[in-house]
């Protein structure tokens, strides 16, 4: 078996054995033809035991879960957030159980989306930490498993595309949100599967063109029809935005991808006008695919909302535009419009765009100082991780034999070495995008563009280097992609892949090594306070 047998996802034996082959060797070529699946799979295996094991611990509400797990659990009961009284968190957690929801509508800063995928867990497992915990672990342990494929068709290598995987799995950030009910893990999982969707539409497209034109100069004349790839990618980018608004960015950029593949699909097509064929052909079918799909699912992530409560029930300013003059807004993003009638307007969606209006005004104005708040030009080099658990554990107590006395602690912190890393590695696709023009590293790079640049127009805002967990898939592909070049091209000298899998080898090892440290940071582990001060690398981490 070749390697290019091994590593190419369209890739076969060029010819079958002539010979019977006895069980081992079958069983050999049977693993090998199915490389594609079993690697990402045991990988995702790997990542599902970190992510599954003790889910539960701690039993307590982890940092913004005093938040989302009880919206969730109210969204299940009533399909709109209803207010909990100050000591919810104890009732709740206590043993007899009590939970003290109220029908009274409360105001809340994110769209529904996230809450509702969260409370599938719940409605299998109750209102307690592992229930709350149930979807972000499955989904960042099927995210694993969709990043391997992902890179295997980005890069023609199952190789790359499991270590890509794996460094997801070990990286800490990404273990961290997949083991507490927060949004940010759920809306990761939307945006890779967007950013997988719209791989495989470039890769149907690309093989209809070359069928439609045999080989000809048609591309500029060729209509594509319906894709459900792309309309697929548009859906799942508006489930990001249905989660948390920052995924509004990240489909325009998807946007402009799609375009520019679409472009340079029918330039290798033989098209003479490439641009003004993509134009006319492809770029109002791509706007209505992706913006349009991403709509329709936003709306529908409110349907709960927008169907609760007679008279005055129901969701909070459900009934906002009841009786009140359909007017426009006079300002969209803080730009100042002229009002017309909007009384054709249905009142319910009059009042979600009022309520709207106030959650864009409070989330571009909170600037509550917040002591892990931290500014994005540090968040690549993990700067001012956060602490989302915290307990000093007294000595011969909850298993601390340590006479200094132990520290239980959850620390959002990416995998130190992989992360460093990955600053490297974005610099690598820089070069190979601009002076090489490759494509791969151009998708990956938009991606990056996408989910980490808008952050920087907030810097009087309150914000958390937590939300780069949706950046972490691109990163681990970005760093997988360097570590390929390590290794060598297909047809170098044995040698110089011998040189290039000892060094790739060793960054890779290094890098789980360095998760392993971390770990119990990771965790809540209870380890002893000398342990805990040997893992603060540096004063910003603590």
């Amino acid at each position: 078996m070749t390697q290019a047998a091994l590593t190419h996802p369209s890739a076969a034996p060029a010819t079958a054995d002539p010979d019977p082959a006895p069980a081992p060797r079958g069983l050999l070529r049977w693993a090998a033809d199915r490389s594609g699946w079993l690697g990402p799979i045991g990988v995702a295996v790997f990542a599902g035991l970190l992510r599954f094991w003790n889910l539960g611990h701690p039993n307590a509400f982890v940092f913004d879960e005093t938040y989302y797990p009880k919206d969730a659990w109210s969204l299940l009961q009533q399909g709109y957030e209803g207010t909990w009284p100050d000591h919810a968190n104890a009732d709740i957690l206590a043993v007899p159980q009590s939970i003290p929801l109220s029908s009274a509508p409360e105001f809340i800063a994110h769209p529904p989306l996230g809450k509702w995928v969260m409370a599938l867990g719940e409605q299998l497992f109750g209102l307690h930490p592992f229930g709350w915990r149930f979807m972000t672990a499955l989904l960042g342990t099927l995210a694993v498993l969709m990043l391997a494929r992902i890179g295997r068709r980005l890069f023609g290598s199952t190789l790359i595309g499991c270590t890509a995987a794996l460094l997801m799995s070990v990286d800490g950030l990404h273990l961290v949100m997949s083991r507490v009910g927060l949004l940010d893990g759920i809306q990761m999982f939307f945006v890779l599967a967007s950013f997988g969707a719209l791989l495989v539409d470039r890769d149907h497209v690309r093989a209809r063109l070359a069928a439609a034109t045999g080989g000809g100069t048609g591309g500029d004349t060729v209509r594509l029809g319906m894709r459900p790839w792309r309309i697929a990618a548009g859906l799942l980018i508006g489930a990001a935005c249905a989660v948390k608004w920052n995924g509004a960015p990240i489909l325009a950029a998807f946007g402009i991808l799609t375009v520019l593949w679409d472009q340079s699909g029918r330039r290798a097509a033989g098209a003479r006008h490439p641009w003004r064929s993509m134009l006319r052909l492809d770029a109002l079918p791509a706007f209505l695919a992706m913006v349009g799909s991403a709509v329709v699912v936003y709306v529908g992530a409110w349907s709960g909302w927008l169907a609760t409560g007679a008279g005055t029930g129901g969701g909070y300013d459900r009934h906002w535009a009841d009786g009140r003059a359909g007017l426009s807004p006079d300002h969209v993003l803080g730009i100042p419009l002229p009002q017309v009638s909007m009384s054709w307007v249905p009142a319910p969606l009059r009042s979600l765009w009022h309520y709207h209006a106030q959650m864009y005004d409070f989330n571009t104005g909170l600037s509550t100082p917040h002591t892990y708040q931290s500014n994005p030009y540090a968040w690549l080099v993990d700067g001012r991780p956060v602490s989302m658990y915290w307990e000093q554990v007294p000595a011969g107590t909850h298993g601390c034999t340590s006479s200094g006395g132990c520290a239980s602690q959850i620390l959002g912190l990416g995998t130190p070495f992989l992360w460093w890393a990955a600053c490297f590695a974005l610099l690598y696709l820089l070069w190979r995008w601009f002076f090489r023009r490759d494509w791969r590293s151009g998708a990956v790079l938009c991606a990056v563009a996408g989910i980490y640049l808008p952050w920087f127009q907030y810097q009087e805002r309150t914000i958390f280097s937590f939300y780069m967990v949706v950046l972490v898939p691109f990163l681990c592909l970005a760093v997988a992609q360097m570590l390929g070049a390590i290794l060598g091209p297909v047809g170098c000298t044995p040698e110089r892949r011998r040189y290039g899998a000892i060094g790739a080898g060793l960054i890779v090892l290094a890098i789980v090594g360095c998760f392993a440290f971390f770990y119990p940071l990771y965790t809540a582990e209870v380890i002893p306070m000398s342990s805990w001060q040997d893992r603060m690398w540096f004063t910003s981490w603590i």
